[in-house]
């Protein structure tokens, strides 16, 4: 089993960035395959990105492909997700998953003003 801790979120302005982190702990984090979600507000949560074990292998969901980019470092045990041109509409509180299992960390917020 993986426990799983996000940090990163904050508030930024409409085009800006932040770079959220997600810090695994147990012996199998690098067998996983990691993910981000996201749920805005009075909505349900969404899958965001995905990435395989060894960081070789990445997908996004239409609505952040060519401005997030999901990435591993398996020595820290920590997955990334960095998010570019923030648009209103990615304000959400970020969780991080590890795929098909119920491990979720506590979510980081992020929001964006416009």
């Amino acid at each position: 089993q993986v426990q799983l801790v996000e940090s990163g979120g904050g508030l930024v302005q409409a085009g800006g960035s932040l770079r959220l982190s997600c810090a695994a702990s147990g012996r199998t984090f690098s067998s996983y395959v990691m993910a981000w979600f996201r749920q805005g507000p009075g909505k349900e949560r969404n899958w965001v990105a995905r990435i395989n074990w060894s960081g070789g292998s990445t997908a996004y969901a239409d609505s952040v492909k060519g401005r997030f980019t999901i990435s591993r470092d398996n020595a820290k045990k920590t997955v990334y997700l960095q998010m570019n041109s923030l648009k209103p509409e990615d304000t959400a509180v970020y969780y991080c998953n590890a795929w098909g299992t119920p491990n979720w960390g506590q979510g980081t917020q992020v929001t964006v003003s416009s």
